[in-house]
């Protein structure tokens, strides 16, 4: 992301956007300020000046547009389908959704007092979503932001020996499905259909597992460093932090760990030759974010608008309400790096 590194905050105009003004302050990403009549066509003010919106994005790695009044989630996906040609149906979720709209999703499910950890989304799958949409419907009373970080930066703020580690091995995103935590595998392959999730997994470079009581574990293999699509930049995109045991509340770990043992994890990352990563690294990458964290509270109505590749994010904890929903579009050609890419047959 970029962000002007004076202390003094700026503003710029937006020559090609009348009636708007982008500041730029510094800890906070980059907010849009619109001017409309309460009687103007958002969705159609949306797709006027799309690529302009697009333009700013991938100037700085996320905006916030403020002042477009969004208030449901039918005209949040209206604006979203005038911003990219398509939404993209999630898969592989770790925590079930509610759909809103068509391609329009609930925030992941996450208690309101803890923090969600910063992350790339669905970056463990084959094909990830390369820019999120998110709209602010109700903002929270307290707390709750949608913190952001420059994956490029968080990069370069990790130990260069940790980093060539992840870059040369990958990482391993190990997950059990079952009925108590988290998506059942139905949920996050959208079917009851064991063939179907089968044929999911081999084209998508998954190692699968039936267990003896009808849940699943799976096995993927991925990159940890890429490479900006557009601006060729490397940059840390993976969940290994997030999805770590280590970043669960230590008596929920224990728990788990007694009642499924140390395999059978709802969710787990390794290296990539699968060695286990320890609480010290998780604590590293995690230390690496929070040194290049900025924040905007959300204002109703808000957009924003995020580059998933270039730009972390996180959710803050929050005293509810707060309700924000979330679109995925332009997916990214396969980041997969694997040992097995023909999947598991069993």
């Amino acid at each position: 992301m970029s962000l002007p590194t004076s202390a003094v905050p700026t503003t710029s105009a937006v020559p090609a956007l009348p009636g708007t003004n982008l500041d730029l302050h510094p800890g906070k990403p980059p907010v849009l300020h619109v001017h409309l009549h309460t009687s103007h066509d958002v969705p159609g003010w949306a797709a006027e000046h799309r690529h302009v919106l697009r333009g700013l994005v991938t100037d700085h790695g996320a905006l916030l547009v403020r002042g477009l009044g969004l208030r449901d989630p039918g005209q949040a996906g209206a604006v979203f389908q005038r911003l990219v040609p398509g939404l993209m149906t999630e898969k592989e979720a770790f925590a079930p959704r509610h759909t809103c709209a068509p391609g329009v999703y609930s925030s992941t499910p996450w208690p309101a007092n803890q923090p969600m950890c910063m992350h790339h989304e669905l970056s463990y799958t084959h094909a990830p979503p390369g820019l999120l949409l998110l709209a602010c419907l109700t903002p929270p009373r307290t707390g709750g932001a949608t913190a952001l970080a420059d994956a490029s930066a968080v990069l370069d703020a990790l130990p260069p020996q940790l980093v060539r580690r992840f870059e040369e091995e990958g990482w391993l995103l190990t997950r059990t499905y079952n009925d108590e935590i988290g998506a059942s595998w139905e949920e996050a392959f959208g079917t009851d259909d064991k063939a179907a999730v089968e044929d999911y997994c081999r084209a998508n470079a998954i190692d699968f597992c039936w267990q003896p009581d009808g849940g699943l574990r799976t096995r993927q293999h991925r990159r940890a460093v890429v490479r900006h699509q557009v601006t060729g930049r490397r940059c840390w995109f993976n969940q290994i932090a997030f999805l770590n045991e280590w970043t669960m509340a230590p008596d929920v770990r224990e728990y788990l760990i007694d009642l499924y043992g140390p395999d059978g994890l709802p969710f787990n990352t390794l290296f990539g030759n699968g060695d286990p990563i320890g609480e010290d690294v998780v604590q590293l990458i995690n230390a690496a974010y929070d040194s290049r964290t900025v924040r905007e509270p959300w204002q109703a109505g808000d957009l924003m608008l995020l580059d998933n590749v270039r730009t972390a994010h996180s959710r803050e904890p929050f005293e509810p309400p707060r309700d924000v929903v979330v679109a995925m579009a332009e997916p990214l050609h396969p980041t997969t790096r694997t040992q097995n890419p023909e999947g598991s047959t069993r």
